[in-house]
């Protein structure tokens, strides 16, 4: 890993927020090297807002993220304190956020009328979606490859070039972008997908659904979709990923 010992840029304006605030910015690397970028992006981070709000009077260490089980219950407070969103860590996204709520919500009214079969946010954090709205977007479901091979998964995966749709070309005739799929070969399903391009956030919750409802590919192989639309490339994947095992099986 590298960091920069020097930044430096000439021309410098203010042009806005979310505009390039001038010129070419110019950076040298701990090792000597230079390279040039048109911006920089810092990431501070994020620290969960748990520090004075009581946690030390439940036993709780104040200032960290609180551990919960998959009901959303702090895990050393009791049945009685539930954490959510940022304060949990489990995944700092709004809508996860909202999830983890409804699960919390329906346990603790579980739990009031008696209940014993109590809900798991386990289930829908399989899926966690998430897009970041740069141009182009990406957005993804799931699991990375590199994320299902750490968890001991037989790792598949396929890939397919977004702008040899007809559904992106009419979206805009030089779409550019990228299409990943990586399948558990054991179960033969979905364990995430990733996905690059111009409006794919609205591609994303197909792919939740088939990672959190484990859908076999074969079952996927009938869900057809419309023409012409982005979401044409579920087709065009699943043909490749058939292309791919049936050269596997004749190389064999």
């Amino acid at each position: 890993d590298r960091t920069l010992s020097e930044v430096r840029r000439s021309d410098v304006r203010d042009s806005g927020y979310g505009h390039v605030h001038g010129g070419e910015v110019g950076i040298t690397l701990d090792d000597g090297n230079a390279l040039v970028a048109d911006e920089i992006v810092v990431a501070a981070g994020r620290t969960p807002n748990t520090g004075d709000i009581g946690l030390e009077t439940v036993g709780l260490s104040p200032g960290g993220f609180l551990d919960v089980d998959d009901q959303q219950c702090v895990r050393g407070a009791g049945p009685w304190l539930y954490a959510i969103g940022d304060a949990c860590g489990r995944a700092l996204l709004t809508h996860m956020g909202k999830y983890q709520a409804r699960i919390a919500g329906d346990t603790i009214a579980a739990r009031a009328a008696g209940r014993t079969d109590l809900p798991s946010s386990a289930i829908g954090h399989r899926g966690l979606p998430q897009v970041t709205f740069t141009s182009p977007e990406v957005g993804s479901a799931g699991l990375t490859e590199r994320q299902a091979r750490e968890e001991g998964l037989d790792v598949e995966t396929v890939e397919y070039d977004m702008a040899a749709l007809a559904g992106t070309y009419v979206l805009r005739p030089d779409y550019r972008g990228r299409a990943k799929l990586v399948v558990d070969r054991a179960d033969d399903v979905l364990v995430g997908a990733t996905f690059v391009g111009a409006g794919i956030a609205e591609l994303v919750h197909s792919a939740t659904t088939a990672i959190v409802g484990r859908v076999p590919l074969s079952t996927l192989w009938h869900v057809v979709p419309s023409y012409p639309t982005a979401s044409e490339v579920w087709l065009r994947l699943l043909e490749q990923l058939r292309s791919q095992r049936h050269s596997a099986t004749g190389d064999e």
